[in-house]
C-alpha cells in the first residue's frame, strides 16, 4: 500500500503550486449524479472534494445524464456528450490542443481509455480501478465486447507503459501488470471509508439478515446471489435479504421475487440516501457481494465499518477489501455464498470475532489519507 503522504494534504498542494501547477482537470465516464454511479464515482467525489478544500481547484468532465439535477459539490462539473461518443470527443480534442502548463490531468480509465499519454500534459495520472476482462460481455453486445477487450488489454497498454497509474488493491495491480503495464508504473492506494459508517448493535436484526449493496448490473451477479441464498433457506428459515441499489438487473430480480413468492424475505430498497445506507449496514449480519470483477468492493469496507462481516467472491479487489478470517470470508464461486452464510450463522463465536475484526479492518482506510496519497502520486509525476 502507498501511504507516504498521509496527513499532509495542504503541504502537498503548496508543493504542487511551487512547481507551477495550480489546478486539475479530470475525465471520467460518469459523474456521481448518474443513475448508474457506483464506487468509482464516489471515489472521485471524495478525493476531489478534499483537494478543493485544501486549495486545489478541480474541473471534472464526464458524459451527460440529460436534465438531471446536479448534487451540490465544491468542484466544477461539466457533463457533455453521450455514453460512448464522449470518449472520442474528448480524446480527439485534447490530443491536438495545447495543454495549460498550470494544469494537471487525472484520467479515470473505466474500461475505455481517454488516451491521456498522447495529450502532452505536463503532469498526468491515471486511476484504473481494475481490468474489465470478462465484464465486457456483460456491458455491451457482440462484436463490440471483443473490441473493448482488445482495446483495453492489447492496444491501450502500449501507450500507457510510461504513465503513472494508480489502482485500489494489490490484486488489481497484478491484473494491470498482466496486460502489459510495468510494475514501476503502478501505485496502490486503497479507497477510504466515510466516518458516517459506524456500528450500532441496537439496530442489528434479531434474525440472520443479509444486505447487498451496489449497482444492479450483470457484473454484480445479484440474481445469482439471491438464488444461492434461497437454496439454503431450509437451513435458515428466518433469513432475510435487503438489496440496495438501482440498475438494469432490477426487473430480473423483481421477476424472480414474484415467481418464487419471495417478497416476505427479499426486498428491493432501490437507491437510498446516505443515512438509510448506514442503517442498512447496521441492520445486517453480513454484507454480501457475488461480483466477478471489482477494483475494491467499497460496500464490503463500508459494511465492515458498521460491524458487518463480508461474505464475497474470491476475486481481485475483494482480496483487499476483505481480510480473510478477520473481517469476513471469500468463497470460490457465487453459488457457495449461501452455504457460507449458513456456516457462519451456526458458529456464533466466529461470527462475533469477525464483527470485531471487520471494524478494526475498516479503521485502516480514511478518505483524508487517500486524498493525500493520490495527490502525492500526482506531485511525484509533476516533479519528473
Amino acid at each position: 500500500m502507498l501511504w507516504p503522504h498521509e496527513g499532509r494534504l495542504d503541504r502537498l498542494v503548496d508543493e504542487l503550486g511551487q512547481l507551477g501547477i495550480t489546478k486539475v482537470r479530470s475525465f471520467a465516464w460518469r459523474d456521481r449524479d448518474d443513475p448508474d454511479a457506483g464506487g468509482s464515482e464516489i471515489h472521485a467525489d471524495e478525493i476531489f472534494s478534499r483537494w478543493v478544500a485544501a486549495g486545489l481547484p478541480v474541473e471534472h468532465r464526464t458524459s451527460s445524464i440529460g436534465n438531471a439535477t446536479l448534487l451540490p459539490r465544491s468542484y466544477d462539473s461539466i457533463q457533455r456528450g453521450g455514453r460512448f461518443d464522449v470518449f472520442a470527443r474528448v480524446a480527439s480534442r485534447e490530443v491536438i490542443r495545447r495543454q495549460p502548463a498550470d494544469t494537471a490531468i487525472v484520467e479515470i480509465w473505466n474500461g475505455v481509455p481517454w488516451f491521456s499519454p498522447l495529450w502532452r500534459a505536463r503532469a498526468a495520472v491515471v486511476w484504473m480501478h481494475h481490468v474489465h476482462g470478462s465484464m465486457w460481455d456483460d456491458a455491451i453486445r457482440k462484436p463490440f465486447n471483443h473490441l473493448g477487450r482488445v482495446l483495453e488489454a492489447k492496444i491501450a497498454p502500449r501507450l500507457y507503459r510510461n504513465a503513472s497509474i494508480v489502482t485500489l488493491s494489490d490484486s488489481s495491480r497484478v491484473e494491470i501488470e498482466a496486460i502489459g503495464i510495468p510494475p514501476s508504473s503502478i501505485a496502490v492506494v486503497p479507497p477510504g471509508v466515510s466516518d458516517r459508517f459506524q456500528p450500532d448493535e441496537a439496530r442489528r436484526a434479531h434474525n440472520p439478515h443479509v444486505v447487498i449493496v451496489g449497482r444492479l448490473a450483470p457484473v454484480k451477479r445479484m440474481p445469482q446471489v439471491v438464488r444461492s441464498l434461497a437454496a439454503v433457506r431450509g437451513q435458515l428459515p428466518t433469513l432475510t435479504v435487503e438489496i440496495v441499489g438501482e440498475g438494469v438487473a432490477r426487473q430480473e430480480l423483481q421477476t424472480w421475487i414474484d415467481a418464487n413468492d419471495a417478497s416476505s424475505w427479499v426486498s428491493l430498497a432501490g437507491r437510498v440516501d446516505d443515512a438509510a445506507l448506514v442503517r442498512a449496514y447496521q441492520r445486517a449480519w453480513f454484507v454480501v457481494s457475488g461480483s466477478h470483477a471489482e477494483g475494491w468492493g467499497m460496500s464490503l469496507t463500508e459494511g465492515a465499518a458498521c460491524g458487518c462481516p463480508s461474505v464475497a467472491t474470491d476475486i481481485a479487489g475483494h482480496r483487499g477489501a476483505v481480510d480473510p478470517a478477520v473481517s469476513g470470508i471469500l468463497v470460490s464461486d457465487v453459488d457457495a455464498i449461501g452455504q457460507a452464510v449458513v456456516d457462519l450463522v451456526n458458529d456464533p463465536a466466529l461470527l462475533e470475532k469477525l464483527r470485531g475484526g471487520a471494524i478494526s479492518h475498516a479503521a485502516n482506510f480514511g478518505w483524508d489519507a487517500v486524498a493525500a496519497a493520490q495527490l502525492g502520486v500526482l506531485l511525484d509525476r509533476a516533479r519528473r
